[in-house]
């Protein structure tokens, strides 16, 4: 299992400097990982540091509270595109879902999706913030909108859950994948998340995890 390829190293501290997404990339260079992920501010860096490389730019939108409006979100994942990016990361809106609010969320989603010019699309649903019942809800709809992949959470609101992402891996379709994110910090972590599903892990902690690997390269 080459496990490089699942991690999309990430920095999405407020305090991160211009060295600190240059180490990021580095990094990024040095293990082959898939992707790096980073703030809208730095994606233009990112894509310029990594463009003799076949890694990709992810960045946040909406990003950490998914409270912004659906117009400012469309705005944001434009301009995160027109910059470089390669995937959006959108939160969602958890008080519409409370609210049971689901077409305002589906027409969020598909607003953003239809404006992002076929790039990859991840929809985080927060599932430290729902109930299972929920989560299965959220899956239904990013079923319904055709997205790339649904991430479990920002790292905000606590570490993922294992037994969300297996809730979402057995109530998806064929076409989503799974991205895990928040408190993937070692190479067992790693291996128990794609064990329940996931075919992405958003951390920090790319590096420790390679330097606990037999694969590292």
């Amino acid at each position: 299992m080459q496990i490089n390829k699942y991690i999309e190293h990430t920095n999405l501290k407020n305090t991160a400097t211009l060295k600190d997404i240059e180490s990021l990339c580095n990094e990024a260079i040095k293990y082959d990982f898939a992707a790096v992920c980073v703030y809208p501010y730095y994606v233009a860096l990112a894509k310029a540091l990594l463009k003799d490389t076949n890694i990709e730019v992810c960045t946040v939108v909406g990003f950490p509270s998914g409270m912004s409006t659906r117009e400012a979100k469309v705005y944001e994942a434009i301009d995160a595109v027109e910059k470089g990016a390669d995937m959006i990361d959108m939160v969602v809106n958890v008080a519409a879902i409370k609210n049971k609010d689901y077409e305002y969320i589906k027409d969020e989603i598909e607003e953003i999706r239809d404006a992002i010019d076929g790039k990859v699309l991840k929809v985080i649903i927060e599932t430290n913030l729902l109930t299972d019942r929920e989560i299965v809800k959220m899956t239904n709809i990013c079923n319904e909108c055709y997205v790339n992949y649904i991430k479990t959470c920002t790292g905000f609101t606590g570490g993922v859950n294992i037994e969300h992402v297996d809730i979402i891996n057995k109530h998806k379709n064929d076409l989503v994948e799974i991205k895990a994110s928040g408190g993937v910090k070692t190479k067992e972590d790693l291996i128990a998340m794609i064990d329940a599903g996931a075919t992405r892990i958003g951390t920090s902690h790319g590096v420790e995890i390679m330097n606990d690997s037999k694969e590292c390269k």
